[in-house]
């Protein structure tokens, strides 16, 4: 019989990116893949490091993983994902085998008594042929590592500095998804919009992958706001394939706290930024990432945030509390925000952002929006609009993986309900 491995997954989607490939690899070796932890012979853990409370799930897992372990001895617990040699270090004693993700094309050596004709010429793992789990979005790195050093952020130690996939690899990828029926393709990088392969940089390449023929989305994710420039707006505005929505993080709307987190603007420059996008694509959808409590933040600061806020009017915010981080800028400075003041900044941005998002959903009412189906529940189908908005429809017909139109007649903070007009 054949063994059977398990993934388990945290943190961000550059993760869920990896954890394809992992399984690809595991899939070419005779492994298949499980559903449930307790029959699989390999377990892999693609580890978070963003955050202490990120790593400290892997803690949380380990009595588990143990007893698991008693129960079939020949079991194999592996560990990849974002790595600092600290933890790194302390967790190599409750593992058999902890990798860098760029050595995943030599993990059949571990596994496999005999695994010559298995041993792959890569000059990067991003070569390896993912086994995607999503027959409908997909995603394509386009780079890995960061060269910003964000204070707060440990990318740079734990993936390295920018490296570029070669252009000719990704339009491949790209190329055969969309043959395979992909309808949606997310970029993904820790700073997309600096992407550079010789002469082709980030603006180049999504006009490249504009020219494949197909009826596809494209999206990116992460885009760092001084990346942004006029030429990059001015072709977002006019793209057939990509839709009008962006991730701006903002991080904090405090210049001072800016500063402290290395994030190289202020915020007039992000709000700068903000209108020439607005200018040039005035129904553009906005979602950014915010830090609250911060080492040294004010109440006053704070409010900073709160204001700016409420004036960009954001579509969707993903809001975190700071937790300090060994390995990073941040870490040594005075984490002297308490918790609950901390968990109190995170309720008054969520509800701002509820409100928020609410006023603008009910702006959509009555409009006709188109949206990727991605999911049937029992109550109706779900999927995703140009603005990245969840909609939830209804129909009788097999509608999964197709681009429908919706007439929007409900709306909720974070869910519009709709009727299709065309079938």
């Amino acid at each position: 019989m054949a063994k059977k491995f398990y993934l388990l997954v945290f943190g961000c989607q550059m993760n869920v990116s990896d954890a394809e490939r992992i399984a690809g690899v595991l899939a070419s070796i005779g492994y298949k893949k499980t559903k449930k932890i307790e029959n699989s012979d390999v377990i892999v853990l693609v580890m978070c490091s963003v955050r202490q409370s990120a790593v400290n799930r892997i803690y949380g897992i380990l009595p588990k993983l143990q007893e698991l372990k008693k129960k079939r001895k020949n079991l194999k617990i592996l560990l990849t994902g974002c790595l600092l040699k600290g933890d790194r270090k302390k967790l190599e004693r409750h593992f058999d085998y902890i990798f860098k993700i760029d050595e995943l094309p030599f993990l059949p050596s571990f596994l496999l008594k005999n695994s010559k004709k298995y041993k792959r010429r890569l000059s990067h793992y991003l070569q390896i042929l993912p086994s995607y789990q999503n027959k409908i979005s997909a995603y394509v790195p386009i780079m890995t590592g960061c060269d910003h050093f964000c204070s707060y952020c440990v990318v740079p130690y734990t993936r390295g500095r920018e490296v570029a996939r070669p252009v000719k690899e990704i339009i491949c990828e790209i190329k055969n998804l969309v043959k395979k029926g992909i309808k949606e393709i997310w970029l993904l990088g820790q700073n997309v919009n600096n992407y550079k392969d010789g002469k082709v940089d980030f603006l180049s390449l999504l006009k490249k992958i504009e020219k494949i023929k197909g009826n596809f989305w494209i999206r990116f994710i992460s885009s760092h706001p001084m990346n942004f420039n006029e030429k990059l707006i001015s072709f977002l505005s006019k793209s057939k394939k990509v839709p009008p929505y962006l991730n701006l993080p903002l991080q904090s709307g405090d210049n001072k706290i800016l500063k402290l987190m290395n994030r190289n603007y202020t915020v007039k420059e992000y709000k700068m930024i903000v209108q020439k996008i607005r200018e040039k694509i005035p129904d553009v959808a906005i979602s950014t990432d915010i830090i609250v409590g911060f080492p040294t933040e004010t109440k006053e600061e704070f409010q900073n945030t709160v204001n700016l806020f409420k004036e960009i009017k954001y579509d969707m915010a993903y809001i975190s509390k700071y937790s300090p981080r060994k390995g990073t800028a941040a870490f040594y400075l005075k984490d002297d925000v308490p918790p609950e003041e901390k968990k109190q900044r995170e309720k008054i941005l969520s509800q701002l952002l509820k409100k928020i998002a609410l006023e603008k959903n009910q702006n959509l009412i009555g409009k006709i929006t188109t949206v990727l189906i991605m999911e049937k529940r029992k109550d109706g189908w779900l999927g995703r609009n140009e603005y990245y908005k969840l909609v939830k429809t209804h129909s009788k017909k097999n509608i999964l993986g197709r681009f429908v139109k919706v007439k929007i007649n409900r709306a909720h903070p974070f869910l519009l309900e709709g009727e299709i007009i065309n079938e």
